[in-house]
């Protein structure tokens, strides 16, 4: 494999598949949809996407209302409600539902490259470095304040496409992902995975400082700032400040009056969800 890649150890048998690998680095997607603008890294992932255009998503699963334009996309999708994940990392064990970058940012690839201590995207404004492009998309708008996605029932915003798509699963009460063991319902894979470690007592995100343990690599993070003593997330209002940015957002609405969160039998709002979750328990 005579063309390998500078920025990471992969080697390609042809120029154009370096070039096509060397997007995911620069981020840069060439391919843009006639149709609606949104733009692609590949010319098959337009392809698939000008399929949804035209109606034709003939790949449907038997699990939930989703569907898609190609196969190998209902596949992957499909090991949220399954929880397969066949592709396992060679240095830790752990494992992924997707080998490829460029289809989920939780791909096989992605996590390889926090053995290597590859961070190809780095942020001209601040230094710091991520593993995988979106992420580093979704952080420049911390910067900028841009919120892109809005969602077209309450008008509320967000910087980042999987918050967005939460939120809007929170509006349709889908809950597409089911525990095998308990019967329990869930909004994302994701959620899915981290339950059923309830039931496995895997723990596998460790504290390197007190060798604690955790569920949720969230949890771990949250966990850090206590040895590091960091709280990042200042408040421009009063000065507070705080070690998550979740945490600073619900402080925020203290200011800004945002009670975001809306009881759709009485519509009473709520400045958090779970004391939404709370209030409804009440109509039951």
């Amino acid at each position: 494999r005579p063309y390998a890649c500078p920025l990471c150890p992969k080697a390609y048998k042809t120029a154009p598949e370096l070039r096509s690998h060397g997007r995911s680095h620069t981020g840069e997607k060439p391919f843009p949809c006639p149709e609606c603008g949104r733009r692609f890294m590949q010319p098959v992932c337009l392809r698939v996407h000008l399929a949804s255009h035209a109606g034709e998503l003939p790949f449907r699963c038997a699990h939930c209302p989703k569907a898609y334009g190609a196969l190998s996309k209902l596949k992957i999708h499909q090991r949220g409600h399954t929880g397969e994940r066949p592709y396992a990392c060679s240095d830790c064990g752990k494992s992924f539902a997707d080998p490829s970058v460029f289809s989920r940012s939780s791909s096989l690839t992605c996590h390889q490259r926090i053995h290597a201590a590859q961070k190809p995207y780095r942020c001209p404004a601040c230094g710091k470095g991520f593993t995988q492009l979106s992420s580093y998309q979704s952080h420049e708008r911390t910067h900028s304040g841009e919120k892109p996605f809005l969602c077209p029932r309450c008008g509320r915003m967000f910087s980042d496409p999987s918050s967005f798509r939460r939120h809007q699963r929170a509006h349709e009460g889908v809950k597409p992902y089911r525990c095998e063991k308990c019967g329990k319902d869930f909004r994302q894979p994701a959620d899915l995975a981290m339950h059923r470690r309830v039931h496995t007592g895997d723990r596998p995100f460790k504290c390197l400082q007190c060798d604690k343990t955790f569920v949720a690599s969230w949890d771990l993070k949250r966990h850090a700032l206590v040895h590091s003593g960091q709280r990042p997330f200042r408040c421009e209002e009063c000065g507070r400040a705080f070690a998550e940015r979740a945490s600073l957002t619900k402080h925020s609405r203290v200011h800004s009056g945002e009670r975001p969160f809306h009881c759709n039998a009485c519509g009473k709002s709520f400045v958090v969800s779970s004391s939404l979750r709370k209030h409804e328990r009440t109509h039951r």
